[in-house]
This record gives structure tokens, sequence and C-alpha cells, in this order.
């Protein structure tokens, strides 16, 4: 994959998971894709002092990502 493609793969990944986020009152918001494999995004709203963030970040988040770019190697929350 091209890196606009990874980004563009990386984006609909964000908005499937999306609206499971802003049921709860949070959101997610892509800062960036280094060497093509780490993603680094920034949970928001109600998600940044959720008791659950880490486990959304890793089932859910992770996953999905996962599914639309399987090189990905690591997604990370950043505050």
């Amino acid at each position: 994959m091209t890196t606009i493609e990874i980004r563009e793969n990386v984006e609909k990944a964000l908005q499937e998971i999306r609206p499971f986020l802003n049921s709860d009152g949070g959101d997610i918001t892509l800062i960036d894709i280094i060497e093509g494999k780490h993603v680094k995004v920034r949970l928001e709203g109600a998600c940044t002092n959720c008791s659950l963030s880490i486990s959304t970040m890793k089932a859910g988040v992770e996953t999905t990502i996962k599914k639309y770019v399987p090189q990905i190697e690591t997604v990370e929350n950043i505050a």
C-alpha cells in the first residue's frame, strides 16, 4: 500500500469506530502514521477520562485499524 492508501484506510477504520465512541460522548482523531506501521491517534471527549479507554484502544481501535491495514504494528493514544 502507498502512504496515501494507508492513510485513507486508517481513516476508514476510524469512521467505522467513531459512531461507537460518539454514542458515549467521545471521538477519535488520527494524529500521525509513522513509517506506514505505527499509528498515533487521540481519544477525545468522554474517552479521555474513561477507565475503559485502554481496552477500547486494544479491542476496538487497534483491531479495526489492523483489519483495514494489516501491516500496522502499533496503535498508540497520544494524550
